[in-house]
C-alpha cells in the first residue's frame, strides 16, 4: 500500500463498449486493440464485465471474451470484472476459467460478484429468483472447492478446473458485503467506485477485518475509478459528456449505445438528473494530466488502494488509446 502513484500498479475495467453506429464486432476489435496497446503501456490487468440486456455493453459471455484477449496479449493479466457468479452453476464457472488457465497459465483472474448485472426481467431469463444473491457465500466455496485439490469422496470434478488452486480469486463488490467476505476468507478485494463512489469505507472495513490466509498474507484492495483524460482540461470535459449521457440513460432507465460528445449537456438533462449523474460518477477524474494527477493522488489518500483500476468511456477509440497513455505517463513521471 502505498500513496506514491508512480508505485501502484494500473489495471483496465472494459465493458466492450458499443458506441453509436457500431457492431459487437467493433467492440470486440477495440477492445483487442485496447488489451494491446495497454499492455505495451505497462498496465497489469484487463478485466472485463459481465452484463447483460444492456445496449452498448458487448462483454455478456465474459469467459469467451476473456479467452479472446489473451490470445491477442502475451503479458497482461486478463480477468472477470466481474463474472456474476448466481447467475451460473459454480461447476461450469470452475471448468470454464480451469480451461482458459490451462490455455493460459499464470495470466487468468476470477473476479467475482453476486449482482445480477441486469434489470429484474433479465434477471428471471437468467433463471435467478428474487433472492438470488443471498446465497453467493455458499456458491463462492462450491467454486472454491472444485477448484481445491479432489478429495477421496468427491464424486463431481471440474475437468479442467479441478487443482489449479494458482487461479486468483476476487471478490468484487459495491457495498461492504463483500469486502466482510473478502476479509473473513483473506482474499483480495477490488471495489467498485466507478459507479459507487458512496461506498468508499467498504476499502477501510476489508482492511480493517482482514484475517490471513494460505491465499494472502496481507489485504490486497484495488479500486475501479472512471477516468477521461486528455491533453487539456477543456478536451477532457468534452469528451466527458459521452460519460455523462451514458450515466443520463441509466437514471432514465433508457440504455444506448455510447453516444458522441456534445458542447453542451444543457437541455440535454434537468437539474435534478445532473445531480443523479454527478452523485454516480462522484469519483470520475476528468482532465489534462496534471489534473489527472491530483485526482488519482487523491484517490490514494483517500482509499489507501494498493492497485488502481481505471474504466473510461469514450466514442472514439483513438481518445481512449489516448487517455490510457496520458495516465500511463503519470506512474512513470517523477
Amino acid at each position: 500500500m502505498s500513496s506514491d502513484l508512480t508505485q501502484i500498479p494500473l489495471s483496465v475495467l472494459d465493458l466492450a463498449p458499443i458506441v453509436e453506429g457500431s457492431t459487437a464486432a467493433d467492440a470486440f476489435r477495440n477492445t483487442v486493440q485496447l488489451a494491446r496497446h495497454v499492455e505495451g503501456l505497462g498496465y497489469q490487468r484487463f478485466w472485463l464485465a459481465e452484463h447483460h440486456n444492456i445496449p452498448g455493453v458487448a462483454s455478456s459471455a465474459t469467459a469467451v471474451l476473456i479467452g479472446q484477449v489473451a490470445a491477442h496479449t502475451s503479458r497482461l493479466r486478463v480477468g472477470s470484472g466481474g463474472v456474476m457468479l448466481p447467475n451460473h452453476a459454480p461447476l461450469l464457472i470452475a471448468e470454464q476459467f480451469g480451461t482458459l488457465e490451462s490455455l493460459f497459465p499464470g495470466r487468468i483472474d476470477l473476479g467475482l460478484g453476486r449482482a445480477p448485472g441486469s434489470d429484474g426481467l433479465t434477471q428471471r431469463a437468467l433463471r435467478r429468483g428474487p433472492h438470488s444473491g443471498m446465497d453467493f457465500p455458499e456458491l463462492l466455496e462450491e467454486l472454491r472447492g472444485f477448484l481445491a485439490e479432489p478429495q477421496v469422496s468427491q464424486a463431481v470434478h471440474a475437468y479442467p478446473g479441478e487443482g489449479l488452486t494458482q487461479i486468483p480469486i476476487w471478490l468484487l463488490g459495491s457495498s461492504d458485503f463483500s469486502a466482510r467476505l473478502a476479509a473473513e476468507l483473506g482474499l483480495p478485494f477490488s471495489f467498485a467506485g466507478h459507479f459507487s463512489p458512496e461506498g468508499m469505507a467498504a476499502m477501510r472495513l476489508y482492511r480493517h477485518l482482514f484475517k490471513p490466509s494460505a491465499t494472502l498474507q496481507k489485504p490486497y484492495a484495488m479500486v475501479g475509478v472512471p477516468v477521461v483524460a486528455a491533453d487539456t482540461d477543456e478536451q477532457a470535459q468534452f469528451l466527458a459528456t459521452t460519460q455523462q449521457q451514458k450515466f443520463l440513460g441509466m437514471v432514465r432507465n433508457h440504455r444506448r449505445p455510447l453516444q458522441p460528445p456534445v458542447a453542451s449537456m444543457d437541455g440535454l438533462w434537468t437539474p435534478g438528473e445532473r445531480e443523479a449523474v454527478a452523485q454516480r460518477l462522484g469519483a470520475a477524474i476528468v482532465g489534462g494530466p496534471d489534473t489527472v494527477r491530483r485526482g488519482l493522488q487523491n484517490l490514494l489518500a483517500d482509499t489507501h488502494a494498493d492497485e488502481i483500476m481505471v474504466v473510461s468511456d469514450f466514442y472514439r477509440l483513438e481518445d481512449r488509446l489516448r487517455s490510457y497513455e496520458i495516465v500511463a505517463a503519470l506512474k512513470q513521471a517523477n
